[in-house]
């Protein structure tokens, strides 16, 4: 397993922990499985099944939703479908997905041109705007992130 997977995920899981004081009506416990295990299904040879099984079915339905499903065609049906899922889970999932694009915000790539920054900047306001009710503290980081990224463009 690559560093730089795992030192994603536990960014992912630290955002949560950090956020888990603001919002005392929230599973921790779920969020936290959730952030630790989020990109499991996309990136390992791991399956919903496995999940449910070692985790439960909570978990597994929160991992799936935030799974890109790559068979549609465009980054922004990915996105769309991918907002719709999580929209029908429960808030500690909305938290994970603001966490995760919040980690993902740290710095582009070397290689992206603007286009792509611009790009990944806008599917990160989508995602806020979509997802900001879920918690405050996640969603002010989040804007944050997404007006500093604009400091990457060259």
């Amino acid at each position: 397993m690559r560093i730089d997977y795992i030192n994603h995920v536990g960014s992912v899981a630290t955002e949560i922990i950090w956020a888990l004081p603001t919002a005392p009506e929230v599973d921790g416990n779920l969020a936290v499985q959730c952030a630790l295990l989020h990109d499991v299904i996309e990136d390992t040879e791991a399956t919903y099944a496995l999940v449910e099984e070692k985790f439960g079915r909570g978990v597994a339905n929160g991992v799936m939703a935030l799974t890109k499903d790559s068979t549609l065609p465009t980054k922004a049906e990915q996105m769309a479908d991918s907002l719709r899922r999580i929209w029908e889970q429960p808030k500690e999932i909305w938290m994970v997905k603001m966490a995760d694009r919040i980690t993902n915000l740290y710095h582009p790539p070397y290689y992206w041109d603007n286009d792509k920054i611009e790009s990944y900047r806008h599917e990160a306001m989508q995602i806020h705007e979509a997802l900001h009710k879920a918690n405050a503290a996640l969603a002010g980081r989040l804007q944050e992130k997404i007006d500093q990224y604009r400091n990457f463009l060259k």
